[in-house]
């Protein structure tokens, strides 16, 4: 099982990887491809817009086996990034992000099953922490690291290392993850009948809403600490870094507490500590410390309701539309990433470049994340399958 997820981590790196490094190594696209930084926002939005349409692989590939599916969703990585390293122009780089933004969704979804399925009882929350740090450690190396190649080098390597990755994924999956039979066929339709209760809904507002507040100011983080933290552009990859320790305490800490509490409980915490987070963005002139601090604080929760609201939405879909609803969440996420990314250009054009006002108009949606988990948990969570989550323990 540790194989099998590390192999599925790998991938996850892979991804997480080629959607936040952009954050970091944004100034330095948008010279290169000579555009502005707002106009340049569109190459983090044509990687979720990608994710939005590459779930539709799933819908039709129900009937593949996981591990082949995340094979092809490997293969789409390598192409994508390959494409990015060599993009000449803004709209081949869009092109190219947009490519490597459709495995990401599908894979989440799959990686999300297998994890569950090959989980302790009682440890499934845990079990996809662990697939998802790859995600957070990709935030914590890897976008320092090309951060850190953009600033000295090229962010095309950037690129070029996470296509070598992803080939590397693409071994150890093969080698490692044990063969899954096929979710229940319940036909093309069926695997949306879970859409139509209202409790699915409510996750997927609140994870769009969430990611839409967090990302319109995360998005410009990398300008934001060199004009309002006053940092040099050669300490952004250090605390590029620090945000990615954050996010890798913070999912392994969201994981742990969903197995023992309420889901959507668990998941409310996180987005209310980044809905204060970026509140005080907005409030606090801006220095060295202060600066440092609300990047931890709001990365920390964004992560940390990761893994529960990835189990709420896995569960939302049994019977069948297990691989669509872990995929959902996802959609959910990256709309919320482009919307946000949208959003806090727009708050940048509007203040005259003032990169406190994206933390601004990030913060109502944010805080309407709050509300729906809360509501989802006082309405769908009084019963908390105590008796399902037992487990055996010898003594």
């Amino acid at each position: 099982m540790k194989k099998a997820l590390f192999a599925l981590a790998c991938g996850a790196f892979v991804l997480g990887a080629a959607e936040f490094v952009m954050m970091g190594i944004l100034p330095q696209a948008a010279a290169t491809m000579n555009v502005s930084i707002p106009t340049a926002g569109n190459f983090i939005s044509a990687y979720a817009i990608g994710v939005c349409v590459g779930t539709l692989m799933l819908v039709f590939g129900r009937r593949i086996a996981p591990k082949k599916l995340v094979l092809i969703f490997m293969a789409l990585a390598f192409a994508g990034n390959l494409l990015s390293a060599f993009a000449l122009n803004a709209p081949m780089l869009i092109i190219a992000r947009f490519i490597a933004g459709l495995p990401h969704g599908a894979f989440f979804g799959t990686a999300v099953l297998i994890s569950k399925m090959l989980a302790e009882r009682g440890k499934e929350a845990q079990a996809i922490a662990l697939t998802v740090t790859g995600q957070t450690v990709a935030n914590m190396l890897g976008v320092p690291a090309g951060t850190l190649v953009a600033e000295h080098l090229t962010w095309r390597l950037s690129f070029g290392a996470l296509s070598l990755i992803a080939a590397l994924a693409f071994v150890l999956v093969t080698a490692w993850v044990p063969r899954i039979d096929p979710v229940k066929d319940i036909g093309l339709l069926g695997q949306f009948h879970f859409l139509r209760r209202p409790g699915p809904w409510l996750i997927l507002g609140a994870t769009f809403a969430g990611n839409t507040g967090i990302f319109c100011w995360w998005s410009y983080v990398s300008p934001w600490l060199a004009t309002v933290g006053g940092y040099a552009t050669t300490s952004v990859p250090w605390l590029m870094m620090l945000a990615g320790f954050a996010m890798v305490v913070g999912g392994i800490a969201g994981g742990r507490i969903s197995d023992l509490w309420r889901h959507a409980a668990t998941a409310s915490l996180g987005q209310a500590l980044a809905s204060i987070g970026l509140l005080l963005v907005f409030l606090i002139p801006g220095s060295n410390a202060s600066t440092a601090m609300l990047t931890f604080v709001i990365a920390f929760g964004l992560f940390f309701v990761s893994s529960p609201q990835q189990l709420l939405m896995a569960e939302s879909g049994k019977g069948g539309a297990e691989l669509l609803g872990g995929a959902a969440i996802q959609v959910a996420f990256n709309m919320g990433n482009a919307v946000g990314s949208m959003l806090g250009a727009g708050m940048l054009n509007l203040s005259g470049m003032n990169y406190h006002y994206p933390a601004l108009g990030g913060l109502l949606p944010s805080l309407l994340a709050v509300t729906l988990l809360v509501v989802y948990s006082r309405r769908y969570e009084t019963d908390t399958d105590a008796f399902e989550r037992l487990r055996e323990i010898e003594v």
